[in-house]
């Protein structure tokens, strides 16, 4: 039996206004301005620099909560578009960012990827064809960092599926070494770390340390690997030394020849900050990028259009909804424009906030002045929501004295030193590099020993606590940072 009811609901509803500045906050400089051009290629009613006629784009904002437009074409008052009883907002608006502030970098050029580059290096090779298949199949299995993973059966099989190239094992094998391996960068095509180590060591030349460190390398890897420098004198009879003289000489290969060619095909990421924060006369100064704040008004065009409208005499329908989109296209682009100075002003107060909440930090540039930080205490103090704060901090960057930093590095959790004083994750993290850089290398502080010293200083914090930092500044046990 079907019944009526009258339910209330309390809804929040975000309007297409509200939706387009939370996309545009979290965008950064350069996703910013594809965005930019975007809405200019769409929106013919948006325009670039600076304006001679004057137009009003004090729009009436004529739509019901949800968003419909509830104008008609009948009656649409063209004088609301072309009063100028009062000046724009944009003429009056001083924009202070002009393109001497911006900072300029370098362009990367193009050049031979790693790929291409040991492809055009067979040619110098005296080969057959069927080697030649072989060999650029290998460069083509060889991966960014310079190793070819896959096993040599494996590649056979691809060969003979792939290029219709059907060889043998042995075959394969010989082109690898004697060919593919000769490539440079040396060690470009070898299996594994130990065939990487060695091949570059062959290559430099017969000595006493490099015969030793090859020997090392092919009979002992594990051990050398793992540091276990006793059981290495034991093995190979040699002094503490010689073995010293090894490290030194395998220290100076490189373990990924293939990452170390200056083309490589990887897509070189360009910074660019969304702040600058100086230090004048002791003080900080912010700015914002000047990408950041372009020049938008409504294009003339327009106004001339509604101008021929509201001066004829016969308004036809074709006519009427030429004005109908003209007006929404004029919205459009009044909603754009209130959207980007809203970001401009939310990515100013954000900041801000912060360089003064860590205004030790930047005077300093040392990371123990980092006062704990969490979204909320930035959300509060500027009386905004913290998924607000959070698109600001995960995807913007600031340009410092100090390098250029994402905005959320500045952020950390807090913990109690032994004076009950909130101190920053971050400032215990600085100590504790510190610490392991002081160390003596020849008996490394294991992660109990270092909690001791952390607690001594005023820091108490577990064991396991010590191991979880000590991961995430991507340091080694203590074992493996072991020297002679």
């Amino acid at each position: 039996m079907l019944k009526q009811s009258l339910q209330y609901k309390l809804l929040q509803k975000l309007s297409p206004q509200q939706i387009q500045l939370m996309k545009l906050i979290q965008l950064p400089t350069q996703a910013f301005e594809e965005r930019l051009k975007q809405e200019i290629e769409e929106n013919p009613a948006l325009d670039t620099g600076k304006e001679s006629e004057t137009f009003d784009d004090d729009l009436s904002n004529e739509y019901d909560d949800d968003g419909t437009d509830k104008i008609d074409t009948e009656d649409i008052n063209i004088d609301e578009y072309l009063s100028d009883d009062e000046i724009p907002s944009y003429k009056t608006q001083a924009n202070n960012y002009s393109s001497d502030d911006e900072e300029k970098h370098t362009p990367y050029a193009a050049g031979t990827t790693f790929h291409q580059s040991l492809k055009n290096q067979l040619n110098t090779f005296r080969i057959n064809e069927e080697e030649k298949a072989i060999a650029e199949f290998l460069v083509g299995s060889i991966d960014d960092s310079g190793y070819i993973r896959r096993s040599i059966l494996d590649l056979v099989d691809d060969l003979a599926f792939t290029q219709n190239v059907f060889t043998t094992e042995e075959k394969v094998t010989s082109v690898l070494k004697n060919v593919v391996h000769n490539l440079d960068p040396i060690g470009v095509g070898a299996r594994d770390l130990k065939e990487c180590l060695i091949i570059q060591l062959k290559t430099k030349g017969e000595t006493e340390v490099r015969s030793l460190s090859i020997e090392i390398l092919e009979h002992a890897f594990d051990h050398f690997v793992k540091k276990h420098y006793k059981k290495l004198i034991e093995k190979f009879n040699i002094s503490e030394d010689q073995l010293k003289l090894v490290n030194q000489e395998i220290s100076k290969l490189n373990p990924k020849p293939g990452s170390s060619y200056a083309g490589n095909n990887k897509i070189a990421e360009q910074i660019v900050p969304d702040f600058t924060i100086r230090i004048l006369d002791g003080e900080l100064d912010l700015t914002l990028n000047a990408r950041n704040a372009p020049e938008l008004h409504v294009s003339k065009e327009y106004n001339n259009m509604l101008k021929g409208y509201q001066e004829s005499t016969t308004k036809s329908k074709s006519q009427k909804d030429a004005v109908f989109f003209i007006k929404q296209k004029l919205d459009a682009a009044k909603w754009f424009i209130d959207a980007i100075k809203q970001r401009q002003q939310t990515l100013m107060l954000t900041m801000n906030c912060i360089m003064h909440y860590q205004y030790e930090y930047f005077l300093t540039g040392d990371e123990r002045k980092l006062k704990p930080m969490i979204l909320k205490d930035i959300a509060d103090q500027i009386n905004m929501d913290v998924s607000t704060v959070s698109r600001v901090a995960n995807s913007k960057y600031v340009s410092t004295p100090y390098g250029t930093k994402l905005i959320k590095e500045f952020f950390s959790e807090s913990m109690k030193n032994d004076q009950g004083e909130d101190v920053s994750t971050k400032e215990i993290k600085k100590i504790l590099e510190t610490v392991i850089k002081e160390e003596n290398k020849r008996k490394p502080l294991t992660d109990d020993k270092l909690s001791t010293i952390l607690k001594e200083k005023g820091y108490p914090i577990a064991r396991r606590t010590v191991a979880k930092y000590r991961e995430q500044l991507d340091i080694p046990v203590a074992r493996l940072r072991k020297e002679i």
